[in-house]
């Protein structure tokens, strides 16, 4: 497991070992694992967003293209 981002808006968590990325999108209390091409896909478009950036609204909007996913409620401990 690796924290690959942190903001107000987002928190990205990488698993290497099985080739998934967990995104949880602090807004919304919601989250989502994604998989295998998928998870690649992420990364690549989430590397082109952090070049861009420049401030945190763009993660949401950025984040938002993926809301249909974003399904399992975040849970804090």
């Amino acid at each position: 497991m690796r924290i690959v981002f942190n903001n107000p808006v987002l928190y990205v968590v990488e698993y290497p070992q099985v080739d998934a990325v967990e995104v949880i999108d602090k807004r919304k209390g919601l989250g989502m694992l994604m998989r295998d091409e998928t998870a690649r896909r992420f990364r690549r478009e989430f590397s082109d967003v952090v070049e861009v950036a420049e401030e945190a609204d763009d993660f949401g909007d950025f984040i938002d293209q993926y809301e249909a996913l974003m399904t399992q409620p975040a849970v804090y401990h």
